[in-house]
């Protein structure tokens, strides 16, 4: 638990430093979630706009600074990091609808007794479909090569 507090208080200066640099406006809010060290950039009143730069199309730019911040806090520590950063609640925002769509087609995989390949995800979002197929009783796993990897979903 220390270790990933610690995970958190790097990540967060990182990621004061950047802002200052760009010149956006934002709290830095740290929790531990699932094992990890959770970290967000929370918008403050007026600087949504600019935070979205920091999310870019589909989580790309998101993605890319979550993989900066985790090598600045493995430069610090020396350990390998699993921290999950979100901006504005954009991670979020994604998780619920991974959720509808993994609820869908876990469905369909439990009417048909079909297995059912679902479009090219990210890491981040093939988790969230893993942890709600397993949560359903039903398998998974992951397929193909970036950038085109995808969940497969199987009946039980």
């Amino acid at each position: 638990m220390k270790r990933l507090e610690e995970e958190g208080e790097i990540a967060a200066d990182y990621l004061e430093e950047l802002l200052d640099i760009a010149d956006l406006d934002g709290d830095i809010d740290i929790d531990i979630d699932h094992g990890r060290a959770a970290v967000e950039i929370v918008a403050e009143a007026g600087s949504e706009r600019g935070l979205a730069r920091l999310v870019g199309d589909d989580g790309e730019v998101l993605d890319a600074l979550q993989e900066l911040t985790r090598l600045a806090v493995q430069a610090k520590t020396g350990d390998r990091s699993r921290l999950m950063l979100d901006v504005a609640g954009y991670r979020a925002g994604r998780r619920a609808e991974l959720l509808a769509v993994a609820k869908e087609a876990i469905e369909t995989v439990r009417t048909s007794g079909q297995e059912l390949a679902l479009g090219a995800m990210n890491p981040f979002e093939r988790k969230v479909v893993h942890d709600a197929v397993a949560e359903a009783g039903l398998t998974s796993d992951s397929a193909g090569v970036e950038p085109q990897r995808h969940v497969v979903i199987r009946p039980a």
